[in-house]
């Protein structure tokens, strides 16, 4: 069985032996840069499984390393992880608006970011039987579990693997609320205190996706999120 290749982009020496020791201890194979221009050029040449992306590079920053992984079509659903300090909280909020798939805070548990990898990496794989049929619709917005496909009104929508989990874990519970702490455990496959403004600006993001689809997806105050009937 082929192992997940991994590419982790970090400038502080130290950290990245430490993140290339957890990683390959976990089972990944890691390759790794220490600066955004050069991660870059590694991922569109190796197109890892995933990247682990610190936000503080020299050069080219994380947030730029992003935009770009995100807006070229070779590495679009390329999921990224980025590494941010404590004091960045805007920093991380744009990353995810971005297309990053999650955060891990420095300084980090190696055990937390190996489970935040693999959770990342589920989210990609096929669905499983459990998960019911495999084509949803509601009116001109139509799911296909089995091709990981959306379209809306007949033309497909480019969803990342965590926006597509999203999307699908709200249509198939139509007209129930899912709490934030509900979709971290189904959609992200973890349960951390703090991290609710992930699911909110993923949420944002996918609203932006679905361009007149957008209201059916109904904030509930205090609680979470429903897709309307």
């Amino acid at each position: 069985m082929a192992k997940d290749r991994l590419l982790v982009v970090e400038d502080d020496g130290d950290i990245l032996q430490l993140l290339t020791f957890t990683l390959e201890s976990a089972g990944f194979e890691v390759f790794s840069a220490m600066d955004g221009k050069t991660g870059l050029e590694l991922a569109m040449r190796e197109k890892p499984d995933l990247v682990v992306l610190d936000l503080m590079l020299p050069g080219m920053s994380g947030l730029d390393v992003c935009k770009d992984l995100k807006r070229m079509p070779e590495t679009q659903e390329t999921p990224v992880i980025m590494l941010t300090a404590r004091g960045e909280e805007v920093d991380r909020i744009v990353g995810l608006e971005l297309g990053a798939d999650d955060y891990v805070v420095k300084p980090f548990s190696p055990r937390e970011l190996v489970l935040r990898i693999k959770a990342v990496l589920k989210r990609g794989a096929p669905f499983t039987e459990q998960e019911e049929r495999t084509r949803w619709r509601v009116n001109g917005l139509s799911l296909d579990t089995e091709a990981h496909r959306v379209e809306i009104d007949g033309d497909e929508v480019t969803l990342t693997a965590t926006e597509f989990k999203l999307l699908f874990e709200l249509v198939r519970n139509r007209g129930r609320v899912r709490t934030r702490d509900q979709l971290l455990n189904t959609v992200w496959g973890y349960e951390f205190e703090g991290y609710a403004r992930t699911v909110d600006t993923h949420v944002r993001r996918l609203r932006q996706k679905i361009g007149d689809y957008a209201g059916y997806i109904e904030t509930i105050r205090g609680v979470g999120y429903r897709f309307r009937e």
